[in-house]
């Protein structure tokens, strides 16, 4: 089933067929950080890659193109001195919702050059996953073009000491700042040495309780901080750009994807890698198209789908074989005959996919639209999502601009009800898939997320899309301007996002400032 803007069906997620489909979100701000000032110049090197949170949604990490990772912590979850006990025999629901707090940052990667191929690598963090936690450690996956990095970040306790004193004034005999003493003279362990050696403790030259002046090093403080450090580093294992990283279920293993390759990695050995998918023809004049995302499944550790720049999904099965170039299932839509232009291909490459929590429905995004597939049913997706379609007009001035190859992300909601992803002009949407949602919600990344609303009734028919046609093409009369009238800005695009895996809360990226939503 198609849908226009408002469009979509077939149930997505953990959605059962039965009641009618939830009401639309009222999406509030919650916080930004690095909100830049008005006219402040945004440094490349700040402009956030890739946004991630983990899968208690109590911490989320941010990468950016300067090569660092930053994470942030959820603080309204605190206890604040309540009991726990006192607080779940409380009837309310608790209205608060989630907030977050910077917690560190490191550096995860440097530019490097590689000499043999006199090509250089840049540091942009492209992919961040969570790896499971241990021992109130944190730990995590980072990636750039080439190399992945396995990081460890946990507080340790610094103690800070006090100095000895070397007050020469204070303490008669004591050994000056050389450390070595002036004299040859037999000399006290304290420091002091007196005409003669004492013959008991109770010699006056020894006073009672000791020499007060002589301070011995103690523990004044103990403050925690936290260190991340690089565990392992997995290099030299793929000659394209990485552009995705997922973890299995199993805790032990990841893959690594590249253009032409996918790479199975056990999280211990960083030194080999098992080449599970590889799609490089031996004439590479025969290469017709590339992977483009690859992701786990979220529960059986065997199964894995990768997406292709044709618009096709691969499921692939690791018990079949151990090179899995022959796929289990292959989802892709045919296209409609006669619409076939220039920009087919181009618009058709897959972007991004994400597995639903319930295993059974993949997202995926290509330039135009997001589909959603039942893993089931791989005759077509079960929904179709318009996200700009007012910028079909417009593709040849996207194509001559280079925004046609701009690549964005998607996301599904924790319990499978909506899917997100990006637009241009700092706009993102939120689709409700349920069976009979029309939800269709546009916001923009900025204190005031509602000001964008594009002005279509709340609940169109799926069978009438006269008003959305409509739109569409009022959209595509005057250069410019998108279906509510506003101009749009090919250079502030919103690739990034991520939705909190148990409440509705959305993290996108806004060049330099990480945005959050509620509702």
């Amino acid at each position: 089933m198609n849908g226009g803007d408002g469009g979509g069906g077939g149930g997505g997620g953990e959605v059962s067929g039965v009641g009618p489909p939830p009401s639309p979100l009222d999406w509030k701000f919650s916080q930004v950080f690095g909100e830049r000032a008005a006219g402040e110049e945004v440094q490349e090197v700040d402009i956030i890659s890739a946004i991630e949170f983990d899968k208690t949604g109590d911490h989320l990490a941010t990468g950016d193109r300067g090569g660092r990772v930053v994470l942030f912590e959820r603080t309204d979850t605190k206890d604040h001195g309540v009991n726990r006990r006192d607080m779940e025999r409380m009837d309310y629901p608790i209205s608060r919702h989630p907030e977050f707090r910077y917690k560190t940052e490191f550096q995860s990667h440097e530019p490097e050059f590689d000499y043999l191929k006199s090509l250089e690598i840049e540091e942009k963090i492209n992919k961040i996953r969570w790896c499971q936690t241990a021992n109130s450690a944190l730990f995590l996956l980072s990636t750039n073009d080439k190399t992945i990095k396995f990081w460890k970040v946990q507080e340790k306790k610094v103690k800070k000491i006090a100095d000895m004193n070397a007050d020469s004034s204070k303490s008669p005999g004591s050994v000056p700042s050389s450390g070595f003493p002036t004299s040859s003279k037999p000399y006290l362990v304290n420091g002091g040495y007196p005409d003669k050696l004492p013959n008991s403790m109770n010699d006056e030259s020894f006073p009672p309780g000791g020499i007060t002046s002589l301070r011995l090093p103690v523990v004044t403080s103990q403050e925690t901080s936290l260190v991340a450090r690089c565990r392992r580093v997995y290099a030299h294992a793929h000659d394209y750009h990485i552009n995705s990283i997922s973890n299995n279920s199993d805790g032990e293993t990841f893959i690594s994807a590249d253009d032409l390759r996918i790479n199975l990695w056990n999280l211990e050995i960083s030194n080999q890698s098992f080449n599970i998918v590889d799609v490089k023809p031996q004439n590479m004049e025969d290469l017709t198209e590339v992977i483009t995302s690859a992701e786990f499944h979220p529960s059986h550790c065997n199964t894995l789908a990768y997406s292709s720049s044709k618009g096709s999904i691969r499921l692939i099965d690791l018990r079949q074989s151990a090179l899995c170039d022959s796929h289990a299932k292959l989802f892709e839509e045919q296209e409609a005959p006669g619409s076939r232009s220039f920009f087919t291909e181009i618009i058709a490459s897959i972007s991004d996919i994400k597995f639903a929590k319930d295993g059974r429905h993949i997202l995926s995004r290509d330039y135009m639209s997001l589909k959603l597939w039942d893993i089931n049913m791989d005759s077509g997706p079960v929904a179709t999502f318009q996200v700009h379609e007012y910028l079909r007009p417009k593709l040849c001035d996207l194509y001559e601009n280079d925004s046609i190859f701009d690549k964005f992300e998607c996301c599904l909601s924790g319990d499978g009800q909506r899917v997100a992803t990006g637009s241009y002009s700092n706009l993102f949407r939120v689709f409700g898939c349920a069976p009979g949602s029309t939800e269709a919600t546009t916001l923009e990344a900025s204190k005031n997320p509602m000001r964008r609303q594009v002005q279509t009734p709340t609940r169109p028919s799926r069978s009438s899309l006269s008003s959305i046609t409509r739109v569409v093409r009022r959209g595509s009369e005057s250069p410019g301007v998108d279906s509510n009238g506003n101009t749009f800005d090919f250079t502030t695009k919103l690739l990034h996002l991520a939705w909190h895996p148990s409440e509705n809360s959305i993290a996108c990226a806004a060049a330099n400032s990480l945005y959050m939503y509620y509702a």
